[in-house]
């Protein structure tokens, strides 16, 4: 599923701050991913800062997102990414024609400590898979 230049193919996740699940999405797909995908993340209300437990829950997993900061949602990123998943933000992503919709239910960390977090990094992990497969899968000769 190539972007709309006929490279890579480009995602944008999206949940209202953009401190957790979004954060926890982006950096799944760029670690298991690598130079395969186009990664972006935004928030409809951005907050000030990633969730410290988000952080923490990626940091068990081998995966720094301490340096990340939350971005606002602007309709240039929805236009520059082939798939946009949503994560609880309602109606807040404008749609665009060609463009493909996701929405991944998911608990939101925000309040919530690492022990709560956990549970919902892993499931994002499996979601992030499952999208690889489809979008980005590895080639017989990527792998020799």
């Amino acid at each position: 599923m190539p972007d709309s230049t006929g490279t890579k193919p480009s995602v944008l996740f999206v949940c209202v701050h953009n401190a957790g699940r979004s954060q926890m999405a982006a950096a799944w797909l760029t670690h298991l991913a690598g130079d395969r995908v186009e990664v972006r993340s935004a928030g409809s209300d951005p907050g000030k800062q990633v969730n410290p437990a988000a952080v923490a829950a990626m940091a068990e997993a081998g995966i720094d997102i301490s340096a990340e900061v939350p971005k606002i949602l602007t309709v240039e990123a929805v236009k520059e990414s082939d798939v946009c998943i949503t994560m609880g933000c309602g109606d807040t992503c404008p749609v665009f024609p060609g463009k493909r919709y996701l929405d991944w239910t998911l608990d939101d960390p925000a309040g919530q400590g690492v022990e709560a977090v956990r549970p919902i990094r892993d499931q994002i992990k499996t979601l992030v898979e499952n999208l690889i497969a489809e979008i980005a899968p590895t080639t017989p000769e990527a792998t020799t």
